[in-house]
């Protein structure tokens, strides 16, 4: 008896499922089955579902209690390989699929749906997708002959697999949702900005510093319209070219305390404020939609509701429910470990195995001492910072550390180039991403000592290749990590399988479990454990560690 079966939901509401063999194709008769959770129910000798989309299938299956193992989750596996045969940006439905291997014409992707507020929906409309389980079958064998062709076929499977748990923990969070005070939010919400006033205007304290702002430039001034403000500064004979903290903050003028002010208060306002709590909170959580995968560096996002940009203030709201803990972990220095491993390094894969704190090993090593020197010079490796002293502090851990910048030297000269670069699994940047892809993947906008990273798009000047090539830089690390950081995420939901502990929240170097409070040192033990065989599995066998600084706390406020 097999132990993966393909599984595919039928018009008339049942399922159609089938057993398959090692090579993909079926390895007994198909079957009909009136309903979706009892046929995944009845076999639990079943270790991996294979189906079109998980977004389609499983909250439909965790709605009535079932939990799965393990999935393939064809569409996504379509992403992987799409770019890793340097196809990327082509339709990656099944459907998609099944024409391109029958020869037919390819229908283009259905559009994305944001989320409703407060829904648990699912990224793509399912209608006019669905394919008969004879072509979702069809599908997974050519994929699976795909991934044989791979560079790394081993990595590539691998990659794939983790993807598809990524789904699966994305669903279940989505699912269990945050724990929140609405309570607690409302409470901190009065204490930050004041009495509401009729109408829905801006709250009491906000209207108070725009006054303030106002009076400093001795005219009406909208603090909220950049342009106002830009203007009111040069009529102040002060010339800013924008709003952003990091400018406004040099400047010598009575404005700029309550401008800043007022700025910080206005995104907690707009972003979390009580509007917000009314759409995205029910029922004791807040109420996301995860979507793994969601960048091309493997970074999640969230589809609405803005999960991954908690300010601190806010977390105040994140309470674990009475006889609770959360246990919030944060991965220690977790892209200069994964470039130790990818890299191969053997200096900084040395540094990574046995350092609490890199930087300043790093530091010890390189910079006499200096760990801000060190720490830039490590992170301008990643990002690009090649000017200036960032030119010198890299030339100063390229003679320490030649291997490692070396690795990432030679992905910026491919993706300057437009050659594939790819991950250590074998995710693989986009040959050519539109402006705005370096926010868009996730990558920091305000590193400090470094310029925003940029976009690229093809018949751009060399200023754009060069651009792409700090991307493919980045994307090499950040990537990685984020292949790893979803094996944790696969070994760490099977620990909590076995416990009342639920996995609630997930970006790119932090994870939170809640738990009943008597299990939160299982808990805690768990995520060493599962960083430590994300490692072993995603990079093999190396002496780089992936420590993380764990707190056990009832507030979320409380663990930073």
């Amino acid at each position: 008896m097999t132990d993966r079966w393909a599984l595919a939901p039928a018009e008339d509401g049942g399922v159609d499922i089938a057993p398959l063999g090692p090579d993909g194709l079926p390895a007994g008769p198909v079957r009909r089955e009136p309903d979706l959770a009892g046929a995944v129910r009845d076999r639990p000798e079943v270790t991996r579902w294979v189906w079109r989309s998980t977004s389609e299938v499983y909250p439909r299956l965790l709605a009535t209690g079932v939990r799965v193992d393990r999935c393939y989750d064809v569409e996504d596996a379509e992403i992987l390989l799409l770019g890793h045969e340097g196809r990327y940006g082509e339709p990656r439905s099944a459907a998609a699929a099944l024409a391109r291997l029958r020869g037919g014409p390819v229908p283009p992707d259905p559009p994305l749906r944001p989320a409703e507020p407060g829904a648990q929906s699912p990224l793509f409309e399912p209608q006019g997708t669905r394919l008969p389980l004879d072509d979702l079958i069809a599908v997974y064998a050519e994929q699976q002959r795909r991934h044989a062709r791979a560079a790394h076929p081993d990595r590539m499977r691998l990659l794939t697999a983790a993807e598809s748990a990524g789904m699966l923990v994305a669903a279940e969070m989505n699912r269990a949702g945050l724990p929140w005070r609405a309570d607690v939010h409302r409470e901190v919400l009065d204490g930050l900005l004041g009495e509401r006033y009729a109408g829905g205007g801006e709250p009491r304290r906000l209207a108070e510093l725009a006054d303030e702002v106002s009076a400093a430039f001795g005219r009406r001034v909208r603090p909220d319209l950049p342009a106002d403000v830009i203007k009111a500064f040069a009529q102040a004979g002060i010339k800013v070219k924008s709003t952003r903290r990091w400018e406004i903050e040099s400047v010598d003028h009575p404005a700029v305390g309550p401008l800043l002010e007022y700025k910080k208060l206005y995104r907690v306002w707009v972003a979390h404020g009580w509007t917000w709590l009314q759409d995205w909170v029910r029922e004791g959580r807040f109420r996301p939609e995860f979507l793994a995968g969601g960048t091309v560096t493997g970074r999640w996002v969230t589809n609405g509701g803005g999960a991954l940009q908690i300010p601190k203030v806010i977390r105040r709201a994140v309470v674990a429910e009475p006889g609770w803990r959360l246990v919030v972990a944060d991965a220690d220095q977790m892209e200069p470990r994964v470039l130790a491993a990818i890299s191969r390094d053997p200096g900084l894969m040395e540094v990574a195995g046995r350092a609490t704190d890199l930087y300043q090993s790093v530091s010890d090593h390189a910079f006499s001492g200096d760990r801000a020197q060190a720490k830039l010079a490590v992170l301008g490796a990643v990002y690009g910072q090649t000017s200036g002293d960032g030119l010198k502090n890299l030339a100063a851990l390229r003679r320490r550390f030649p291997q490692a910048v070396a690795y990432v030297d030679e992905a910026a000269r491919a993706g300057e180039e437009g050659r594939l670069v790819r991950t250590w699994l074998g995710r693989t940047c986009p040959p050519a991403a539109g402006a705005g892809a370096a926010e868009e993947a996730g990558l920091p906008q305000e590193e400090p000592g470094q310029p925003p990273a940029e976009g690229w798009q093809p018949g751009y000047a060399s200023t754009n290749a060069r651009a792409r090539g700090r991307f493919a830089r980045n994307f090499v690390v950040q990537g990685s990590a984020a292949d790893w950081a979803l094996l944790l995420l696969a070994a760490l939901r099977r620990t909590c399988a076995d416990m009342a502990a639920e996995l609630v929240f997930f970006q790119h170097d932090e994870v939170i479990v809640h738990c009943p409070k008597e299990e939160a040192d299982a808990v805690v033990a768990a995520i060493a454990q599962a960083a430590d065989l994300a490692g072993r599995l995603t990079f093999g066998d190396t002496p780089v560690r992936f420590p993380f600084t764990t707190a056990v706390v009832e507030c979320y406020a409380d663990a930073k």
